[in-house]
């Protein structure tokens, strides 16, 4: 019986790695829900330019931080996105709070006007590289 459970186990996180990968190959498009972020005490900490990986962020870097969940469907550090709506390429240098799911933050460096006026939009990422 142990023998059969454990062979389950495998199949099951074997085809749920599967399905993860596939989930955010290149190619792939995800909705997300898009807000904006800077790099200023008030909204991070007190290395406002430094992000969850170690990077150091730069006004006019086109870096995003990205939803925990999303992490776990296969988009990594480096990843690169395109995000509908803006031109370029966008690189996942951040990674956001738990409680957020299917959600991206885009770096604004030190523009808080941007980042207030871009608001909260829907938006499609399209992977570029997982």
């Amino acid at each position: 019986m142990k023998q059969k459970i454990g062979v389950f186990l495998l199949l099951f996180m074997g085809l749920g790695w599967c399905f993860n990968a596939s989930a955010v190959a290149p190619g792939a498009k995800v909705r997300v829900t898009a807000t904006a972020y800077n790099s200023v005490p008030a909204q991070t900490d007190s290395s406002p330019s430094i992000a969850a990986w170690g990077d150091r962020l730069k006004p006019g870097m086109k870096a995003i931080a990205v939803s925990r969940d999303l992490l776990k469907m296969g988009l990594k550090h480096g990843s690169k996105v395109k995000i509908s709506g803006l031109p370029g390429e966008y690189v996942v240098l951040d990674k956001m709070h738990h409680r957020w799911s299917k959600k991206i933050d885009i770096y604004m460096g030190r523009d808080v006007r941007a980042a207030k006026n871009w608001g909260r939009r829907a938006v499609t990422i399209t992977v570029l590289k997982a």
